[in-house]
């Protein structure tokens, strides 16, 4: 599920690793992850134990065995005490000591074929039956909560919310002209930019309504804008490229691809607006991302979005091609609106921390381990693969 490091399961897997690691003197953790993805750990090694799974078991039949079979032996032969699957798609039917897992969203649910059929069964049905062996569940917002009351029949006692957080040492406010400096150097990118941070995934991701309303947007305008995706191809990503390609305003369409952590501070500061179009989050860091880093937010309010971003953004109906194009032009326009939006965003996205989700995850632990004295945790990782 990690995906390399490129998916916003990794970013949550990442961040919680790190903040488990100011917790190292009282607690031990293991952390189970596949070969390859071990490096992306390589700041833990002396805090933590990790523990290198075979590449043979990355595809995703295999890597739904192995968690199935033998991680509850490997749970056993290390005396775990607490075992953490961060994703609903890997939750164990066994129990080999108190299991917790993390659900995300429930897409499958929300989003008519976002995924093929195989895996919205998945989702659907043999997940629902999963999360009901698991001893606390954790949601990532209350919309997430809710969604696994609805299609999951699970007592509200066993789920806690817990909110994603950011990490405030990588995206906070610093000069503009420098990341545009950057930014311009490093992608060739000049002139002011709509930015949108997510994978090319149709339709989920709605990358072609954007467009559509970009399109509107220009031909109302003699603006000089670009529009900028980052994030990697995914399930529908060649929708996206022929759509960019028959937009006439095709030379002011960027994909980047995949940005590096260690990049994006300076591209969410370089943008000048940030639009998040979503039809579906059971969180969404990035627009709460780019708040802190000072860009102003045009957002849906689909799923967790409206809980996420507060008054702090200029709203929009994901489907509504026209009003999104209104408010492109609004923001592009309308200086003293991107001024509100971008003091509204620093208080908003001071409102979620990584050191918080931390301890309050802890809490979950040692709840989930009841009487037991918790003193092993573990950590799961999954293929960047799969459903």
């Amino acid at each position: 599920m990690i995906q390399g490091g490129k998916s916003g399961v990794a970013q949550y897997v990442l961040s919680l690793v790190r903040g488990l690691q100011r917790h190292t003197k009282w607690h031990e953790f293991t952390l189970f992850a596949l070969e390859k993805d071990l490096p992306l750990f390589s700041f833990a090694h002396e805090s933590m134990t990790l523990v290198a799974v075979s590449e043979k078991y990355r595809s995703a039949v295999k890597n739904i065995l192995w968690h199935q079979h033998r991680l509850p032996r490997l749970v056993r032969s290390y005396r775990l005490d607490v075992l953490h699957v961060p994703s609903y798609r890997r939750l164990l039917s066994r129990r080999p000591c108190p299991l917790v897992g993390t659900i995300h969203d429930l897409a499958p649910f929300q989003v008519p074929n976002k995924y093929d059929w195989k895996r919205m069964f998945y989702g659907r049905v043999v997940v629902r039956w999963l999360a009901r062996r698991q001893d606390r569940i954790i949601a990532v917002s209350q919309n997430t909560a809710k969604d696994i009351e609805t299609f999951f029949h699970l007592p509200k006692d066993r789920i806690k919310v817990i909110h994603n957080g950011i990490d405030h040492t990588r995206f906070g406010p610093a000069p503009v002209e420098p990341a545009k400096s950057w930014v311009s150097r490093r992608y060739g990118l000049g002139g002011r930019y709509f930015l949108y941070v997510a994978r090319l995934e149709h339709p989920g991701k709605n990358h072609i309504r954007l467009i559509e309303a970009f399109d509107l947007f220009k031909a109302g305008s003699s603006s000089d804008w670009q529009l900028v995706f980052a994030g990697d191809d995914w399930h529908g990503a060649e929708a996206i490229h022929a759509r960019i390609a028959q937009s006439p305003n095709r030379k002011h369409i960027c994909s980047l691809g995949f940005i590096p952590d260690s990049s994006m501070a300076d591209l969410y500061r370089a943008a000048d607006a940030f639009v998040y179009p979503s039809l579906y989050e059971g969180f969404g860091l990035p627009p709460l991302e780019a708040m802190a880093c000072g860009s102003p937010v045009i957002c849906s309010t689909r799923g967790s979005l409206g809980e996420v971003i507060g008054q702090a953004a200029l709203t929009i109906d994901p489907e509504n091609v026209s009003q999104m194009a209104a408010q492109l032009g609004k923001i592009a326009t309308d200086e003293q609106t991107r001024n509100r939006l971008r003091e509204a965003g620093f208080a908003q996205a001071a409102q979620f921390d990584w050191a918080r989700t931390t301890a309050e995850t802890l809490r979950v632990y040692e709840q989930a381990g009841s009487r037991a004295a918790v003193s092993h945790f573990v950590r799961g990782c999954e293929t960047p693969v799969g459903y």
